[in-house]
């Protein structure tokens, strides 16, 4: 298993109205295309409306490699440049949880 977090930050709304409408788009194609994604869940952050959380499980580094490959997935990582102010992206190395092996 292979997950990330990305927080993306914004620096007025019709930028978040924007980026919302490319997240809504490319989510789709994702659910539809890439059987190696288990989750990608984007959030609003509460109490902080010009930032978006996303956090995404893949199935191995090798369908995240899929994912970033996909034109879709290109797409998106060039439009959303017109909306995004900053962006951290973290890698996670799974621990012991419910649903995960110890």
């Amino acid at each position: 298993m292979f997950a990330l977090v990305v927080r993306f930050n914004f620096a007025d709304a019709g930028a978040v109205d924007g980026f919302d409408a490319l997240v809504a788009e490319t989510v789709q194609h994702i659910r539809d295309r890439e059987p190696g994604t288990l989750v990608y869940a984007t959030h609003a952050v509460e109490g902080e409306p010009l930032a978006r959380v996303f956090y995404e499980v893949y199935a191995s580094r090798d369908a995240f490699d899929v994912h970033e490959q996909q034109e879709h997935t290109l797409q998106f990582l060039a439009e959303r440049e017109k909306f995004v102010d900053s962006f951290r992206v973290e890698f996670l190395t799974p621990a012991v949880s419910k649903g995960l092996p110890a």
